[in-house]
């Protein structure tokens, strides 16, 4: 259950709707947003708790939730959660581009890919500056230089810009450089990262994990928001199956179910998915006709150079193709891709 405060809601009224709650039992968590606050029951309530607490003063309605995760359902009659970053809104009837290289590796490279991500018509900047891997001897990312070349490169482009975290002691030092923070897959289960992530106002984007349920990523997304983050959006990249043809076995299947499970926006990683870059075109246009929000795609200039993930990076004339046939699809389903950014926009006008 669910209880939304209405806009001119009193802390003390809060206050007085916790205890109430808590005297039955509950546990409760409090989400304070811009206009409203959202409370949460935790545990499983009495009957008749629903009404004993919609008429009680500052409550504007309650809101039945039967599933575990409490603030990422889609309660009754509730509407998409809308994220708007850079040029783009995230989770409405725009699809968001996101482009840019596994890892930043130098200037030049971030400089050469964050141009060639704006000039497709890709709305925000990825790249990685700390970056986990499998193997202890494979190139770990730049650290503290490489947020500071992405910064750069996005700041020249007009691109927002996202990269991941990876430690809870970082997520300080990552959200001053960055529009949008990054959970790994490695790191869905992280919840003290997760927890942490949740105490900032930036958006988070977490990534599910390679071996993770529907309901264990929406869960790791419960932990973002009851710590009082509701802009959350779901990543679908892959999950690992008896399949060997590909790096991981994209679940298209799961865009639809988390659009009918939850209210948070899905983007789709197929660059990850797959390990190909000759798949990410067929697979970003499935997503997108499947219901997706967006698509994440790795580009880098020269992929066979790469000190990451080079065989699924796309060339930017590859990008640029696919962002064509996106705008084709996205046209076909009722779906928009908007500029860019502003200063494309007023240029097309």
């Amino acid at each position: 259950m669910i209880v939304i405060m209405r806009t001119n809601a009193t802390p003390e009224q809060i206050s007085t709707v916790c205890t109430r709650i808590e005297d039955e039992g509950l546990g409760t968590s409090v989400s304070q947003g811009v206009n409203k606050a959202v409370i949460g029951l935790i545990g499983k309530r009495p009957p008749g708790m629903m009404e004993r607490v919609e008429v009680l003063p500052g409550v504007e309605m309650v809101i039945p939730v039967d599933k575990p995760y409490k603030f990422a359902a889609r309660g009754s009659g509730g509407g998409d959660t809308h994220i708007r970053v850079g040029n783009v809104t995230i989770g409405s009837n725009e699809i968001a581009v996101i482009g840019g290289p596994c890892s930043v590796e130098s200037e030049a490279q971030i400089t050469a890919t964050a141009e060639a991500v704006k000039a497709a018509g890709g709305h925000i900047l990825r790249g990685g500056a700390f970056k986990p891997r499998t193997s202890p001897y494979s190139f770990q990312g730049m650290g503290g230089e490489g947020l500071e070349l992405l910064r750069t490169a996005a700041n020249a482009t007009g691109l927002p810009l996202i990269t991941e975290v990876m430690e809870p002691g970082r997520v300080p030092l990552v959200a001053e450089y960055v529009d949008i923070l990054q959970i790994g897959t490695r790191n869905m289960h992280n919840f003290p990262l997760l927890q942490a992530v949740g105490n900032t106002d930036k958006p988070v984007l977490l990534k599910r994990g390679m071996a993770a349920t529907i309901e264990d990523l929406l869960m790791s997304a419960e932990y973002i928001m009851a710590a009082g983050n509701m802009r959350v959006i779901l990543c679908e990249r892959g999950i690992r199956t008896f399949e060997t043809a590909t790096r991981n076995t994209l679940d298209l299947s799961a865009i639809p179910i988390l659009k009918e499970q939850s209210h948070l926006p899905v983007i789709i990683d197929p660059s990850h998915a797959t390990g190909m870059w000759e798949l990410v075109k067929p697979m970003s246009l499935a997503a997108v006709a499947a219901g997706a929000d967006g698509v994440m795609i790795e580009v880098h200039p020269n992929p066979e150079l790469a000190l990451s993930d080079g065989p699924q990076s796309v060339t930017p004339d590859r990008f640029f193709d696919i962002m064509a046939a996106i705008r084709k699809v996205a046209a076909a389903v009722g779906r928009e891709v908007p500029a860019a950014t502003a200063e494309m926009e007023a240029a097309a006008t």
